[in-house]
């Protein structure tokens, strides 16, 4: 092919660039959307019939409407005034996310075998409140993860972080750290285990990312963060000016993964 014209041969590498760029993004995975759900209640009988019908009931359908794992954690340190449990579900689109509760309702069994639950008088309430965050995966992790660790789930520490931003600016470069600067790169190549990366796209906490890396122990994690911070890769990444300032508010929450959690 003769392009005789320099014009011409930009319009036609230009071209190629497009097209190759498109097909990247056609054959792309589907980032999954995530919906963190934390129930917030007083003590340990509300705890006990909660994770009854979350073990029993609720699981056991989400597995029956084809969502294969779902994720359910309690703090390494419980609060004597707001008890939580954490309870994370994967979805493959948006859609399903919002139909889900539409699909429980038509489930029989479930609407049995959650009847303590969904049937708890006015007096009775198992909770006081339910906390719902809805994310979506980051395209350099774009589906969860069943962590490769070793621990019985007892001993595991699963880390939860919520990395708030100023801006939406700044947290858009806080997410691109992630997935153009390689962030997701790095904690992989240091075997942080991680079950997710995501963006908040409704939650009380905005701008915001949330992701969690998991550890055999307390131990394991500290061992795994130190390498971090003294990784020339990371050393490198967060000198760079145009990732300054992107976070202006972090929480780390430690959790443990349940017996019958799949994550």
């Amino acid at each position: 092919m003769k392009l005789h014209h320099p014009f011409r041969f930009i319009c036609f590498f230009v071209s190629i660039i497009a097209i190759t760029t498109l097909n990247a993004w056609a054959n792309a995975p589907a980032r999954n959307y995530y919906q963190l759900k934390i129930y917030h209640y007083k003590n340990q009988g509300q705890e006990a019939r909660i994770e009854q019908y979350l073990q029993q009931a609720y699981i056991p359908a989400l597995h029956r409407a084809g969502i294969k794992n779902v994720g359910v954690f309690k703090p390494v340190t419980q609060q004597d005034t707001d008890r939580r449990i954490y309870v994370f579900t994967p979805f493959s689109s948006l859609d399903k996310l919002a139909g889900i509760e539409q699909q429980l309702q038509a489930d029989a069994k479930y609407l049995a075998d959650g009847k303590d639950y969904i049937d708890a008088g006015f007096k009775d309430a198992l909770y006081s409140r339910i906390e719902t965050i809805v994310l979506q995966a980051f395209p350099g992790m774009p589906t969860p993860a069943i962590p490769n660790l070793t621990a019985a789930k007892a001993d595991r520490v699963y880390e939860l972080r919520s990395y708030e931003s100023a801006t939406e600016k700044y947290n858009f470069n806080k997410v691109r750290m992630f997935n153009v600067g390689d962030e997701i790169g790095l904690f992989k190549r240091l075997g942080f285990n991680a079950v997710f990366y995501s963006e908040v796209i409704a939650g009380s906490r905005m701008p915001n990312l949330m992701y969690m890396t998991t550890f055999n122990s307390k131990t394991d994690r500290d061992k795994h963060w130190e390498a971090f911070g003294g990784d020339a890769q990371w050393k490198t990444l967060t000198a760079k000016e145009e990732y300054k300032n992107n976070v202006s508010h972090a929480d780390i929450v430690f959790l443990h993964p349940v017996e019958y959690s799949d994550f």
